[in-house]
């Protein structure tokens, strides 16, 4: 794969045709005690092992211990966390646990645990692992933004390069127990344009939906305008904090909020190609599941 940086958050992925699937994960909360490490370590080393990239939407970090943080609490830091120098010891332990992957890793967005730590203590850690990531592994890692873009370029026959456009956006508002984010795609389609996957996480979901759009595009081999169909796919990751545990208290238990699923997804892709009117036409077809159990 070659990671080309555009803007601080456009980014360009050009992936061969062996890479046919990226890793979509969000909601990591790396640091919390809550984190099913147990999972987060068998979808990695499926990536490993499959060679499978990784882009990351915010919340790799939760850094809620800090002096600052009105929610601290003693149960909700890891041992090895509970340093004087608390964000500088989260920060060298990830790097060092996220170093067998670091070729894998694309870019790493922000999410509200990100900023928060930003707001409040005037540091980015995320930037700060990124670069201490790199430098000790040698890689071109890149951070995004809370919302941002990436150019899906997918080297399928020869010199023929199909791309996609993926709008990513980490997510605002609590989610619905109904409509489990439904909403949020919907209003995705109505405020961004050009894009033909759309992921967000935030809210604790996984799950995914395929909208189509009628569109009108100029053929210059035909000279003429053409009637299409334009599909849009739309993902709401999961997180790998699992915080209901066994229901009895804490925060996510008295506000109502149910179980919620745990792990990513993998975005795939199938390139095809078939001669249209005696002129050959490829496509990049896109889908997206959850990790195999």
């Amino acid at each position: 794969m070659e990671l080309t940086k555009i803007a601080r958050n456009v980014h360009s992925l050009l992936l061969s045709k062996e890479e046919n699937r990226i890793a979509l994960l969000s909601d990591i909360h790396w640091d919390n005690p809550k984190c099913d490490r147990k999972m987060l370590k068998s979808h990695l080393e499926y990536c490993k092992e499959n060679d499978i990239p990784i882009f990351i939407n915010g919340d790799f970090f939760c850094l809620m211990q800090g002096k600052y943080d009105p929610r601290r609490n003693k149960k909700d830091i890891l041992p090895e966390h509970n340093k004087a120098n608390y964000i500088d010891a989260v920060i060298e332990d990830a790097v060092e646990y996220w170093s067998p992957y670091a070729h894998l890793l694309t870019v790493i967005g922000y999410g509200n645990h990100e900023t928060a730590i930003i707001k409040n203590l005037e540091t980015d850690p995320l930037q700060r692992f990124v670069d201490l990531l790199n430098y000790t592994n040698k890689t071109n890692v890149q951070t995004g933004g809370y919302g941002g873009w990436l150019v899906l370029r997918y080297l399928y026959y020869e010199s023929t390069i199909l791309s996609k456009n993926i709008k990513y956006f980490h997510g605002s508002g609590g989610g619905g127990i109904v409509t489990k984010g439904a909403i949020n795609l919907t209003r995705a389609l109505e405020m961004y344009e050009n894009m033909d996957v759309f992921i967000m996480g935030h809210i604790h979901e996984n799950a995914s939906r395929n909208d189509v759009r009628e569109t009108m595009e100029y053929n210059t081999g035909k000279r003429s305008y053409e009637y299409l169909h334009k599909p849009i796919h739309l993902a709401i990751t999961g997180s790998y904090k699992e915080e209901y545990q066994d229901g009895a208290f804490g925060w996510h238990v008295e506000r109502g909020a149910p179980v919620k699923p745990v792990g990513g997804r993998i975005l795939m892709l199938h390139g095809t190609r078939d001669r249209i009117d005696g002129k050959q036409n490829y496509e990049l077809l896109i889908d997206s599941c959850k990790f195999p159990l």
